[in-house]
C-alpha cells in the first residue's frame, strides 16, 4: 500500500491530480478541501468556535456559514488567517486521520490513498504520507484558473494565494514535483511516469 499526499497551492491542479490517481489507479482519495466544508457546517464545534470569535455575523438566519462574509473579514489580514486556521486544521486533522484509518483497513497491498490537502504542514500531515507530491503551475495560470472555476476578481484570488505559504515553502516540502502548466493529457503522462518510477 503507497499513501501518497498531494498538495500545492491554490488553482495548481491539486484535485485534478488526485482524480487521475482515483480513475487510473483506483486510488481512494481523502479530500481535505472537503472535509473543511463537513467541519464548518451547522452544528459543528469547529463553526461554534468561528462564531465565538468572529461574530455571529458570518451565519445566515438558518445559523449557516457565509463564506463570502468570512473570506471578507480574513483574507489579507495575516492575524485573522492564523486564528481561523488554528480552529479549522485541528478538526479537518482529526476528521482526516479517522478516514486515513478507515482507508487503510480497507485497502488491498497494492493499493493507493491520496491525501488530498491544500496547506500541508500543519498537525502532522507529513507524518500520515509516504511521499509527498507537490503540483505547481506559474502564478499566472494559476490566477486565471481560479478566476474561471470561481468567479473571483483577480485581486479577490491573489489575496487567497498570498494568504497561503509560498511556492518556495510548498516546493521545499516535495519529494516529486508535477508541473501542470499545460493539458490534461501531458499532466496525466508526469503522473504515469511517477508511478511506473515507484
Amino acid at each position: 500500500m503507497k499513501i501518497i499526499g498531494v498538495t500545492g497551492p491554490i488553482g495548481s491542479g491539486k484535485s485534478t491530480v488526485s482524480g487521475i490517481l482515483h480513475d487510473e489507479w483506483k486510488a481512494r482519495v481523502i479530500d481535505a478541501d472537503q472535509i473543511a466544508r463537513e467541519v464548518v457546517r451547522k452544528g459543528e464545534k469547529a463553526l461554534s468556535e468561528m462564531v465565538d470569535y468572529f461574530g455571529p455575523e458570518i451565519l445566515d438566519e438558518k445559523g449557516e456559514l457565509i463564506r463570502s462574509k468570512l473570506a471578507e473579514m480574513v483574507f489579507g489580514n495575516e492575524e485573522k488567517v492564523k486564528v481561523l486556521n488554528a480552529i479549522t486544521h485541528k478538526h479537518i486533522m482529526e476528521r482526516l486521520l479517522n478516514r486515513l484509518e478507515q482507508a487503510k483497513s480497507e485497502a488491498w497491498p497494492e493499493g493507493v490513498i491520496v491525501v488530498d490537502v491544500p496547506l500541508p504542514v500543519k498537525h502532522g500531515f507529513l507524518d500520515t504520507v509516504d511521499e509527498v507530491w507537490v503540483v505547481y503551475a506559474d502564478p499566472e495560470t494559476r490566477i486565471g484558473r481560479v478566476m474561471e472555476r470561481s468567479g473571483l476578481s483577480r485581486q479577490e484570488v491573489i489575496a487567497r494565494m498570498n494568504s497561503q505559504m509560498s511556492d518556495e515553502e510548498y516546493l521545499k516540502l516535495a519529494d516529486k514535483v508535477i508541473l501542470n502548466n499545460e493539458s490534461k493529457e501531458k499532466l496525466k503522462e508526469q503522473i504515469i511516469r511517477l508511478m511506473r518510477s515507484g
